[in-house]
């Protein structure tokens, strides 16, 4: 059947929904799905958030795995959703659509490249949203639109079928607005979790990149209710490769991998690539072979150190972004720079491939500002099982 919605946040690539209906039946029966438009939909193109490859591209044939379990779990699809160019970047802005609206905080930015997906869960336009994390894309866009969102271990779930920037890095992610329904997607797609967190740890390093006092004020209050249910947290550092080191780490591999994916399309023809989107094509192409051999070495040595400090019963709360979503209407080079202070957070949970779960537990100046909580490789359902207790629990929580 056809849906007409009122996509009042731009969240959706068209207006009218797609002539699909589900004809199965299941957890996710009743339950509508947004698809971020990296993924494959049987008949309909992936554009990737590029107009270039959505003009040359065809329909597909099949439905990306991944997507199709929730397909078959009942859940009914209801249109493709917005993303960044090419899932290169963070701000949920593209040169060439509408700018998606924050539900949560309009006058701010829903964050990226899942900013479709965000908004329309967020909005109330769709129940669950599929989107992707590879620098933050998950955990970004949920923290700024008070939603739910995990990064999940990587390859945790699968990825075939869905548009690759960095293969390293990537992973599937997915939106809802409360635990119990992000609880039933888990399910579907995670393996079952045994982790027991013994001990709770924070990096204040990590702390003192969160912007201004009522920021600060928020997170320790979050941290503060969460230590009510969950014990004491103690004080942790990284001393292996330094939080500057990370951040360019992060940087160098992710675009040295986006280059060697992308490279070759960027140059063949005229692309029209978005603003920042251009420059980080052309910075992965400065990265050498020699630079990505050296870097993956420190990442090697980081995720070595961060294994051995989480090993099987760790939990590390932290900011998942430096604060609430920035203003829309700040220059570009104010959301630039936002961006890569968020990176310097959200690039340790990609470095070292372990799961990282954001809640809605805060807000700053009445916009939502997410706590994360980062386990051991394959706690997944452990961090969400947790999850659900902390929102359940603590008064502070908003959902």
């Amino acid at each position: 059947m056809n849906h007409v919605r009122s996509d009042r946040f731009n969240a959706f690539l068209d207006r009218d929904g797609p002539a699909i209906a589900t004809t199965q039946s299941g957890p996710l029966s009743g339950c509508t799905l947004a698809v971020k438009d990296l993924y494959d939909v049987k008949g309909f193109v992936t554009g990737c958030g590029n107009p270039h490859k959505h003009a040359h591209g065809t329909p597909a044939q099949n439905t990306a795995p991944s997507v199709q379990v929730l397909l078959d779990a009942g859940a009914e699809f209801i249109g493709k959703t917005q993303t960044d160019e090419l899932a290169f970047s963070l701000t949920g802005e593209n040169a060439h659509f509408p700018r998606p609206i924050n539900p949560a905080a309009p006058d701010r930015v829903t964050g990226g490249s899942s900013s479709g997906s965000a908004a329309a869960v967020a909005g109330g336009l769709a129940d669950i949203a599929t989107g992707t994390d590879t620098g933050g894309s998950i955990r970004a866009p949920a923290s700024y639109c008070g939603l739910i969102g995990l990064r999940v271990t990587h390859g945790a779930i699968s990825l075939e079928g869905t548009m690759p920037l960095a293969a390293s890095f990537d992973t599937f992610g997915w939106f809802a607005r409360d635990m119990d329904l992000y609880g039933k997607v888990a399910n579907l797609l995670l393996p079952v979790s045994s982790t027991s967190f013994q001990r709770i740890l924070r990096l204040p390093e990590l702390e003192d990149l969160i912007v201004g006092a009522l920021g600060k004020s928020a997170f320790v209050a979050a941290l503060q209710r969460i230590e009510r249910l969950v014990g004491p947290a103690s004080q942790a550092a990284l001393t292996s490769v330094d939080m500057e080191e990370r951040y360019w780490c992060f940087r160098k591999c992710q675009s040295h991998e986006a280059w060697q994916e992308h490279g070759a399309w960027v140059l063949s023809g005229e692309r029209n690539l978005g603003p920042g989107v251009k420059e980080r094509f052309e910075y992965g192409q400065s990265i050498t072979d020699q630079s990505f051999a050296a870097e993956t070495q420190k990442r090697t040595t980081l995720t070595s150190e961060l294994e051995d400090l989480v090993a099987d019963d760790g939990l590390i709360i932290m900011p998942t972004v430096p604060g609430a979503a920035p203003l829309a209407a700040d220059p570009f080079e104010s959301l630039q720079d936002f961006r890569e202070r968020a990176l310097r957070l959200l690039c340790l949970s990609g470095l070292t491939r372990l799961p990282q779960l954001t809640l809605p537990l805060a807000s700053v100046d009445g916009a939502p500002f997410g706590i994360s909580l980062m386990g051991p490789r394959g706690s997944d359902r452990a961090l969400i099982a947790l999850g659900r207790t902390i929102l359940q629990t603590t008064k502070g929580g908003t959902r």
